[in-house]
């Protein structure tokens, strides 16, 4: 797992940390049953306060993303693939939307934007 830190971004630094943990969860990268650094662990690769990354994971473990196991450890969960499918369904949506948008900015309709997408799934054979 590699997480890049930006400091200029607006983000807070839990911000793009628990961003780009979620994102490897979703896009299956980082699979059920997976360890994951510990807290400290993190921390230190990061360079960042424990406090930081115990936020992200608290988050995540909200999300039932992560699961912790005292004295073992915080685990990619396994026991919410529908929350998974869901927040992967949600982020195609978002990204089809950002394509819409951005072929009404230069002229295209909704039509014209599904007969290219049509012919881009033909061309690959998908």
């Amino acid at each position: 797992m590699r997480i890049l830190i930006s400091n200029a971004s607006s983000d807070p630094i839990y911000i793009q940390i628990l961003t780009q943990i979620r994102q490897s969860i979703l896009s299956g990268e980082l699979v059920a049953g997976e360890s994951l650094p510990s807290i400290r662990q993190l921390a230190k690769d990061l360079q960042v306060s424990v406090i930081t990354t115990k936020r992200v994971y608290e988050e995540l473990e909200k999300e039932k993303l992560i699961d912790s196991v005292i004295g073992k450890g915080c685990f990619v969960s396994g026991a919410n693939q529908e929350f998974i499918r869901e927040q992967r369904l949600k982020r195609i949506e978002e990204k089809m939307l950002d394509i819409l948008r951005e072929g009404k900015e230069v002229g295209m309709s909704a039509q014209d934007v599904i007969r290219h997408f049509t012919m881009l799934v033909e061309e690959e054979h998908i």
